[in-house]
Order: structure tokens, then sequence, then C-alpha cells
């Protein structure tokens, strides 16, 4: 097998990883990275659906966004959901497509102390392209702005109202940055230096959120034509239920053409992709190159097996905690609990959420350092 080869089938490896767990590993000042993966069309436009009213104190709202599954070549939509926040103080700044030399290209979210530059997207309720309008932290509670948020006061009491200006809006379901017909938006200075302060990847609750609408054909744009079933959910994981909201306006689909179908998954270039990101898109070394250096194709296969049944088991324990969780919910209500207990009850439920989150963050990690060897010098002194 020559070089190039060799190389082509490493990217692919690390494209089916970062399709399913790569950005969740939390670490600092690093979450911030592109996918080595390039796009020859473009993304789905934003559909339109409601928010899910949010479920209790501290969940910060992370929109839905169309991500790339290289097996079938495809588009596919993942929910927007209500996420406890890894820490207080934490914000979330979304993922975003943009435009380079070779393609598009995603550039992953991260939780951080201040939202940073996500492709001026207006992703709506409170990310209207930049910084975020949903609420802000005052000390370990957060505060909900009503105005763009759905918040049921019953519940939620950290609430103030405060209306956004059509100036920070760009009012455009386009879901990529740059390029023809993207949105025109470059970062500012606060939005590069947030690239420098220290950062979270995605939770574990939002990698299963992620893992569900890839299994699911029908969150492909190819079957749902910008109109996925399911367009937000309550909580990770909630796909039935009353905290399931619909699609009520499409997205347009951009189809490709045979050749751009059957190539989309190896547009893959690795000095394209260290030298092609626009400014404010961090890059960090220790992200360049996720694939294993040596591993063969049955040995991805097999490692990609163990992290699916890794991640149906987390799944199932997630869906354990919330019916449990959910009991109490219920027992609380039919014994009219006084505010006070409702407010312990929830901080009670939130920690043992965040206990989950973080044991299962600790899994993910210990698995894709199990898999992946340590690098080894190349015997020309060249990188690979």
């Amino acid at each position: 097998m020559n070089k190039l080869s060799s190389c082509c089938i490493r990217l692919l490896a690390a494209a089916l990883m970062i399709g399913t767990t790569l950005f969740l590993t939390p670490n600092p000042a690093s979450a911030h990275v592109a996918v080595g993966v390039f796009v020859n069309f473009a993304p789905p436009g934003l559909p339109v659906y409601a928010q899910p009213v949010c479920p209790g104190d501290n969940y910060i709202w992370t929109p839905g966004y169309w991500a790339w599954d290289p097996n079938v070549a495809d588009y596919y939509w993942v929910p927007g959901t209500w996420v406890l926040a890894p820490q207080p103080g934490l914000l979330w700044t979304p993922g975003y497509w943009g435009w380079g030399p070779d393609g598009y290209f995603f550039t992953a979210g991260y939780w951080g102390p201040v939202v940073g530059f996500y492709g001026g997207i207006d992703y709506g309720f409170g990310y209207f392209g930049r910084g975020y309008y949903g609420g802000h932290w005052d000390h370990d509670h957060f505060f909900y702005n009503r105005a763009v948020t759905n918040v049921n006061v019953s519940f939620v009491h950290n609430v103030y109202s405060q209306r956004v200006n059509n100036e920070f809006r760009s009012v455009s379901r386009v879901s990529f940055n740059g390029g023809r017909g993207g949105v025109n938006a470059r970062p500012t200075v606060q939005e590069q230096s947030a690239l420098r302060m220290r950062h979270i990847g995605p939770v574990a609750a939002q990698t299963r959120q992620l893992a569900y609408a890839r299994s699911n054909r029908q969150f492909r744009a190819s079957v749902n034509h910008g109109a996925p079933p399911i367009a937000a959910t309550r909580r990770p994981g909630e796909f039935s239920g009353s905290g399931v909201i619909r699609t009520s306006v499409p997205g347009a689909v951009h189809t490709p053409s045979a050749r751009q179908a059957n190539n989309a998954a190896r547009r893959a270039n690795p000095s394209a992709r260290q030298n092609s990101h626009q400014p404010g898109r961090y890059v960090p070394a220790s992200h360049r190159s996720e694939a294993p250096g040596r591993s063969t194709t049955a040995g991805n296969s097999r490692y990609q097996q163990q992290r699916n049944q890794l991640m149906a088991q987390q799944a199932r324990e997630h869906q354990t905690l919330q019916q449990r969780q959910n009991r109490e919910r219920q027992q609380a209500q039919q014994q009219r609990a006084s505010n006070a207990q409702h407010q312990q009850m929830q901080q009670r439920q939130q920690q043992q959420t965040r206990q989950l989150q973080q044991r299962h963050a600790q899994q993910m990690r210990s698995s894709q350092q199990r898999q992946t060897p340590r690098s080894q010098p190349h015997p020309e002194g060249k990188p690979h």
C-alpha cells in the first residue's frame, strides 16, 4: 500500500470517529477544532422549529445543526436540546460549517466562559450570529431571558426579559459561513480571544444526541428533504413524548451530482486541513491527526463496534436515570411539594446527571486512549 493510500485510510478512519465521539474530550483550551473532512456540496438550510420548554435550572440551549456521515455521504440533522452545563459559568458556542479551498468543513462547538465565533449563523433562540442573548450566569445560577427562550416560571424562577434589537440578527436560515451563498461574517477580536480561554468539548449527553440522529436514516437530508421528523428535544435522548418538537418549515437541500456523492466521503487533505482555516479557527497540534497511525481497517471496525456498544450502554444508563427522575418529579407534584422542595430536588437531580455525564466522558476518553497508539517517527522525519 503506498503512502497516499495509507494517508487516505487514516483520514477516513478519523472521519468515522469524528462523526460520533471525537469532540467529547474535555481538554482545556483545545476543544475548538475543525473536522478534517471536506464536503463538496453545501449543508441544507436550517429548518424552522419551536423551542421546547427548559427542563430546569442551569440547562443551556444547544441549537440543532446538520452533521456529516461519511459512511453514507449525506448530511443528517442533530436535534437541538437543553443540556445541563458541565459546570457553572460555562456557555455553549455552537459548531458551524465553513467554506474553504477544498470544500465545506465543520468546526465543532465547545463549552467555555464566553461564547466565541460560530460563523455568524443565526440559530435562533438567543444565538443570532454573535454572542448569546438567551441568558447569563450570576455566580452558580443561570438567569434566562424570557424574551428569546421558552421557560416555565413555575419551575425556573431565575428569569428576566430583555428584547433583542434586530441589528443583532442576520435573520437567515443559511447554515454555513463563507463561499457562495454563505453568511459573510468574520470573528471579532473578542471572539478570537475566546479561543485562548479554557474549553470543554461536548458532554456525553450531546454525543448521545448525535449518535441517535446518525443511526436513524429519517434524519438524513436525502430522506427528509430538509424537514427532519424531530427538530428539537427537551432533553438529550428524549425522542418521544411531549418534549419532542417537529419541524414547521424545512430547510433548503443542496443536491450533489452523482460524482460528488461518490467522492464526498473521501475529500480529505492533511495539508489543506492544517493550512486552509479561516481566522479564528484554532486547530491544536494534538488534534491534527486523530486517526490511529498504524491501525488496520479490521481494527477500526472492532474499535467502532466496541465504542457503539459502550454508547448503547451509556444510553441505557441515562434513560434509567431519567425515568427515575421523572418518577420523582411526578411524586413531588402529587404530594404538592413546596418551591423549596422542588428546588432541592432539581439540584439533586442535576448533580446526579452531571456525575453520570462525567463518568461517561471518562469512559469515552479511556476508550479513545486505548485505541490511539503512541505516534511513531516517520523514517524520513516528515509528518504522515
